[in-house]
């Protein structure tokens, strides 16, 4: 008699093929490329005049990069933000925004300034002084700079919570309304974690400032979105022809999503092949999550572990018919890869893509063994499992290899031995993902998550757990990101940003809930904001 199956209950998505082949844009036109090309110059006219004038600098730098458009002016970003760098921060402890604003922008473009900068602003107690809670724009701006902070910097530690509780305090009685929503929205995840492209979307609608700058940032996300239009049509098509929701009916199928972790992860518009990947992999990876996690018998988990470390596809007689159709997926996927890799720049990568694709289904299995068996790990040994079951290794390499050329042989070698770029965010995702997923996967029948184990181990109530995960532990480990990452001694290309976005796109699907399994979440209003309604482009003085 056959085991019974379980189910996740899954919702259907509510991306149809034929909807997204629907998506249309006029933003290819020529027109509109000459009229970014025009806008561009004016803002670089606009960047020019601000010679002189460090806080008129300072702001459009910030407000160029929240918009994300900061990429075509880099050269002279690079250039002021080094001048200021290099002037000593003669604040006479009276411009508190001034210097949050440069602390955050300089730390955040790679220069470890030092938290002492702040010190005029604390009291003989080393507190910050409370007559600056008046200045809800200084305070607003100490508060996005503390999260720029490193291990054992205390000044940023008090200056979070000085700040924390005074916005908070605060935020219904501020009668600007736009800083009052920029308040609003710092307090429930400040910027140096948030999705660049959905933060410059958010921005958009609120500034009141130079209608040149919006005009560029509107036209330019529309042009970017016609290109992650026809990257999702084509994937779409790539989905159907695969035939994998027809044929795995037990499996969520998120394609959209996933493209939504691909362009969180790299969106920036050259990393196209980046994005293709990262999909086709991430469809791949919830099929896997789906079968070691709910569908997937013990016996049948064993063997498709062994044929995933063995990589042979003459041994696929072995497995039932929905493990061959997943493991051909993940085997084609790898190899197309592996062999773009080979043509381009000459490195075989196969033998590296096998043992991270094993590594992960060793973890997998392991979890599944501990559910079967009702065993209850530590934390310890859960998080020493569970960092790598998140897949972050997995996804953090195959977009090094997407974006990276020429692949340094150097460089590679270190991100083997997984140190911090590659630990601290696959565990921030880890524990991003068991805050916003633990309890609707306990109750369809899943492993103890971290919260689980955290409670077992200390006796504490579920709300203790999850406010010492969020505050203390994903807390350190940010610090530790900002370290390790932004502040390399060895800057690895294009792959610093990567890493940390890994962090921030967790952030965005899992911070009220999971917004990747359900399918009426916020990701839903998040993937019609970047792939479907494009921004009306506002008029500017002629």
């Amino acid at each position: 008699m056959e085991e019974a199956r379980r189910s996740g209950n899954y919702g259907t998505s509510i991306w149809e093929h034929d909807y997204v082949q629907s998506f249309t844009t006029p933003y290819t036109e020529k027109k509109y490329i000459e009229q970014a090309e025009k806008l561009k110059k004016q803002v670089q006219i606009i960047i020019d005049e601000t010679e002189n004038h460090t806080l008129e600098q300072l702001e459009l730098i910030d407000n160029l990069q929240r918009f994300d458009i900061s990429n075509h002016f880099e050269d002279s970003i690079k250039k002021i933000l080094g001048n200021i760098y290099r002037d000593e921060f003669d604040d006479d402890g009276k411009h508190l925004h001034v210097t949050s604003l440069k602390f955050r922008l300089l730390r955040q473009n790679g220069f470890l300034v030092p938290q002492e900068v702040f010190g005029s602003f604390l009291d003989k107690e080393g507190n910050f002084k409370e007559c600056f809670t008046g200045d809800v724009k200084g305070v607003l701006s100490l508060y996005e700079a503390s999260f720029l902070s490193v291990e054992g910097e205390r000044i940023l530690d008090s200056a979070k919570k000085f700040s924390t509780r005074h916005l908070t305090e605060k935020v219904k009685q501020i009668e600007d309304a736009i800083l009052a929503e920029k308040v609003r929205h710092a307090l429930e995840l400040p910027l140096h974690w948030r999705v660049q492209k959905l933060e410059a979307r958010w921005f958009m609608n609120i500034y009141n400032g130079d209608p040149i700058l919006l005009q560029l940032a509107a036209l330019d996300f529309n042009m970017v979105q016609a290109i992650y239009q026809d990257e999702i049509k084509q994937l779409s098509r790539w989905h159907k022809e695969t035939n994998l929701a027809d044929n795995l009916g037990f499996a969520r199928h998120r394609l959209p999503e996933c493209y939504l972790w691909a362009v969180g992860f790299t969106p920036e518009p050259r990393f196209g092949f980046s994005r293709e990947i990262l999909t086709k992999i991430a469809v791949i990876i919830t099929i896997m999550d789906d079968i070691y996690d709910v569908y997937g018998t013990m016996d049948e988990l064993e063997i498709f572990t062994e044929m995933v470390e063995r990589w042979d596809v003459n041994a696929l007689d072995r497995l039932p018919e929905y493990m061959r159709i997943s493991f051909l997926a993940l085997f084609n996927c790898a190899n197309e890869l592996a062999y773009k890799i080979l043509t381009d720049q000459g490195l075989n990568i196969i033998s590296k893509l096998r043992k991270m694709w094993a590594e992960l289904s060793r973890a997998y299995y392991k979890e599944a063994q501990w559910f079967h068996s009702g065993y209850r790990p530590s934390t310890s040994e859960y998080i020493n499992v569970a960092w790598l079951s998140i897949t972050g290794p997995v996804l953090l390499f195959h977009a090094y290899f997407c974006i990276t050329n020429p692949i340094n042989t150097k460089e590679l070698h270190f991100l083997e031995q997984y140190p911090g770029i590659i630990r601290w965010p696959a565990t921030v995702l880890r524990l991003s993902d068991d805050l916003g997923t633990s309890s609707a996967e306990i109750k369809r029948g899943d492993v103890p998550k971290y919260i689980q184990c955290y409670m077992h181990e200390t006796g504490c109530s579920e709300e203790d757990a999850r406010e010492y995960i969020k505050k203390d532990l994903i807390g350190d480990l940010l610090k530790k990101m900002n370290k390790e990452i932004l502040f390399m001694d060895k800057p690895i290309k294009n792959f610093q940003t990567t890493s940390m976005n890994l962090a921030r796109i967790g952030f965005s699907f899992y911070q009220f809930g999971d917004g990747f399994g359900e399918p009426y979440s916020d990701t839903k209003t998040h993937l019609v904001s970047l792939l479907v309604e494009p921004i009306p482009i506002p008029s500017t003085r002629s």
